[in-house]
């Protein structure tokens, strides 16, 4: 039975690529975007559109659209990045931040969540950013915050959602050269998205709750 996979950010960067790939490997696929690419467009996926991740209107109208529809892998890639440091504050993109790094993939779980099946797999894609231990620098605070509170919430839901026979993964992409870091990664979308498929066909709820770099690496809390 082919498996179906649901991406929100699907649009460009890793999100594209992710639907690129798992379209290769027999998937059927979902995209979630605000407004689709031309590249999307390109592709034999579902896109649904004008689905703002952080808009409770618009995740009750994405549950809608996938109401029936059984969801054997949630990949919750959307997000935004800002920087503020005591120096430069500005809470508006903090807030911001927030609602859309930490706030909105638990929004859209929770949606979605009776279409997921035993077995079925929930990856969040976070960032090493968010770990305390691994903050050697200070800065992006908004950001920082966003991805640690992600990374909270993501360990509950894996505890919580083990007994549904649910896996939830927690997957840094790794630096990769996107338009939110203006292209100056060390890694193409299209490795990092391979890497993170494979993270993901590692993921079971033997290592649910898990924080990995997608090269493999255990990350740091």
């Amino acid at each position: 039975m082919t498996k179906h996979v649901v991406i929100t950010g699907a649009n460009r960067g890793i999100g594209l690529n992710l639907c690129q790939q798992y379209l290769a490997k027999g998937y059927q696929v979902t995209a979630v975007v605000r407004t689709p690419s031309d590249e999307l467009k390109e592709l034999d996926v579902t896109v649904i559109s004008n689905i703002d991740v952080a808009n409770a209107a618009d995740i009750d109208t994405l549950e809608s659209q996938l109401h029936g529809h059984k969801i054997d892998l949630l990949i919750n890639n959307a997000g935004i990045f800002h920087n503020e440091s005591m120096a430069e504050m500005d809470f508006d993109t903090l807030n911001q931040q927030i609602a859309v790094n930490a706030v909105a993939p638990i929004r859209v779980t929770h949606a979605l969540i009776h279409s997921l099946g035993v077995d079925a797999k929930v990856a969040m894609i976070t960032s090493r950013m968010g770990s305390i231990a691994d903050n050697g620098s200070g800065g992006y605070i908004g950001y920082r915050m966003s991805k640690a509170a992600l990374n909270a919430a993501s360990v509950s839901l894996a505890h919580e959602l083990k007994s549904k026979k649910i896996a939830v993964g927690l997957f840094h992409p790794g630096f990769v050269q996107t338009q939110m870091v203006n292209f100056a990664g060390d890694i193409s979308p299209e490795l990092s998205a391979q890497r993170l498929i494979q993270r993901i066909d590692e993921l079971s709820l033997s290592n649910t709750g898990g924080f990995w770099h997608s090269n493999g690496e255990t990350l740091p809390w």
